[in-house]
């Protein structure tokens, strides 16, 4: 006769050495990732940094990716300018990028003898969507030399037909280290009405959208301090001018972090893509947030599974044709060496 229910199981406990080898990972998550999903995300963990250590590899994380991967398996972690960064830098076979599909491609231009993989092909962004290489000759030949600033959230064949590329955080500096008075400045239209309130340089605007910033509105803003009373609320320039307006703070994702520790504020909002805010939570257990994030679907392509996967079987390469990657190459170096204080011409 068949009982009417069973008794519900305890798991068996995870053998010794995952537990050991997990240890770290788990620290840095508790409070932040439920007991109930560590137990999913441990044995992935395990596995992936097995897998770092075979294959002679690094994960490369953006701050928009969910706390399992950003605190548990990454090597790097930052904003673009941070990654491509370590793409130059790094000494490992392999780079595991776990971010958006131009981030792979810049980090293989950087290194180009290396390896470099993402967990999902798919995961796009609407930024590098709204922009081609053909329209980038086309302003060229509207406006005959004027240099091109191009965002790094670019594909690798819009960055071979810029001058230099730049990021949010170092947008300014790139444009003013031109030394002329009209620059294109291309695909973010938010970002770039931000950085022409910063600078004198007139700006040739297209007209791309962050398609997680762009929906956030200063009616939403203003609400958040309604109902949060003395909430420090932090903005990335891809948000609308009105969201910016109705901010303390306006900056990059490094610069937003930054600034969370340095405000010495107990309750803030940081105004961009949701995973951020969770993953800076946990440098900062004092503060309180509120959360009004929007999710990026494409970021959110990316897991540990598929991380997984990528690393057993080598899978999802990306490549740049040479003579893209070359041209690329030279905007995106550019763009390094005004951080480093090198002169443009």
């Amino acid at each position: 006769m068949t009982p009417a229910f069973e008794t519900l199981r305890t798991p068996p406990p995870p053998p010794a050495g995952v537990v050991a080898t997990t240890a770290a990972a788990r620290e840095r998550l508790r409070g932040h990732v439920p007991e109930v999903e560590w137990g999913v995300h441990r044995d992935y963990i395990a596995e992936i940094l097995r897998l770092k250590r075979e294959r002679n590899a690094v994960v490369l994380a953006h701050n928009y990716q969910t706390p399992e991967i950003f605190h548990g398996v990454a090597d790097f972690v930052g904003d673009s300018l941070a990654l491509a960064q370590q793409a130059a830098a790094t000494e490992a076979a392999v780079i595991v990028q776990c971010g958006v599909h131009f981030m792979a491609e810049t980090s293989k231009v950087l290194a180009p003898d290396k390896t470099v993989l993402i967990p999902d092909p798919a995961a796009g962004c609407s930024l590098a969507a709204a922009i081609t290489g053909a329209d980038v000759r086309l302003l060229r030949e509207r406006h005959p030399g004027v240099p091109v600033v191009t965002y790094v959230n670019t594909s690798a064949e819009v960055k071979a037909e810029s001058d230099v590329c730049c990021t949010s955080a170092n947008a300014v500096e790139v444009v003013e280290s031109l030394g002329v008075p009209r620059v294109i400045f291309l695909p973010d239209e938010f970002l770039g009405r931000h950085v022409a309130s910063r600078t004198a340089v007139e700006l040739v605007l297209w007209h791309g959208h962050c398609e997680v910033h762009a929906r956030f509105t200063g009616d939403q803003i203003r609400g958040l301090r309604r109902q949060h009373p003395g909430v420090y609320v932090l903005a990335h320039p891809e948000c609308p001018p009105e969201v910016l307006a109705e901010a303390d703070f306006v900056g990059s994702t490094a610069g937003m972090i930054r600034a969370v520790g340095e405000s010495g504020r107990a309750r803030v909002a940081m105004i961009t893509e949701c995973s951020m805010s969770d993953n800076v939570a946990a440098a900062h257990p004092e503060v309180e947030f509120v959360r009004p994030c929007n999710l990026c679907p494409h970021m959110k392509r990316i897991s540990l599974p598929k991380i997984q996967r990528s690393l057993e079987l080598l899978r999802h390469e990306v490549e740049v044709a040479p003579a893209v990657a070359a041209r690329a190459r030279r905007a995106v170096e550019r763009m390094l060496e005004v951080g480093r204080g090198g002169a443009r011409s």
